[in-house]
């Protein structure tokens, strides 16, 4: 861990893109893969200070390709094995999913701010329906004891462990347009179209 306010991001790239067709973080746009639209937009929040990638064993060396260091996620349960291998290396992480292309650097800031003034296990967006973003959301090194233990029981759901952690909740509703534009994501093809709108 650097300087309080500053952590490394952790970037969750083990998913199966079933709905998408193929690799969607290595699918180009521009040239360039949607997961380094992701990576360069958390590099440019003041409160980052390096990016990881973390995938599972097969995928290690398309991402080192790119330039980031990878850590190998052996578990393969999910976001909560990635989470959970991300704290286990790194210490307090900014964690959000690979697909994530258009991340406000603004918002990453505001969200680690929070976590450092509120001092809990999980800082994490909510929306006012109840429905978390665990993929956009900053987890202190001291969750992973909650985490193992979710694990042995065979609970992989990782917003019952978020729970137990006691988070601070970031009411989403009440943020700038802008703020909600990070939470996008790329499941489909389709949203290539929606994310080439909003580009422009």
């Amino acid at each position: 861990m650097g300087v309080r306010g500053k952590m490394i991001a952790a970037v969750l790239a083990g998913g199966k893109s079933s709905r998408f067709g193929e690799n969607k973080l290595l699918y180009k746009i521009d040239g360039k893969p949607i997961v380094m639209y992701t990576i360069e937009r958390l590099l440019k929040a003041s409160s980052i200070e390096d990016v990881v990638i973390v995938t599972s064993r097969e995928m290690k060396e398309d991402f080192e390709a790119l330039g980031v260091r990878v850590l190998i996620d052996d578990l393969l349960v999910g976001p909560i094995g990635g989470i959970f291998v991300a704290l286990k290396q790194i210490g307090d992480a900014f964690v959000v999913a690979g697909d994530m292309p258009l991340i406000n650097p603004k918002f990453v800031d505001y969200i680690v701010e929070r976590f450092y003034e509120r001092e809990s296990l999980v800082c994490i967006p909510r929306w006012a329906n109840g429905y978390i973003e665990p993929l956009h959301a900053v987890y202190s090194k001291n969750f992973v004891s909650i985490l193992k233990k979710q694990m042995k029981k065979g609970e992989y759901m990782i917003r019952k462990a978020i729970e137990i952690a006691n988070p601070c909740y970031i009411l989403i509703d009440d943020l700038p347009e802008e703020f909600k534009e990070s939470l996008f994501n790329i499941n489909t093809k389709h949203d290539l179209e929606r994310f080439l709108d909003f580009r422009r």
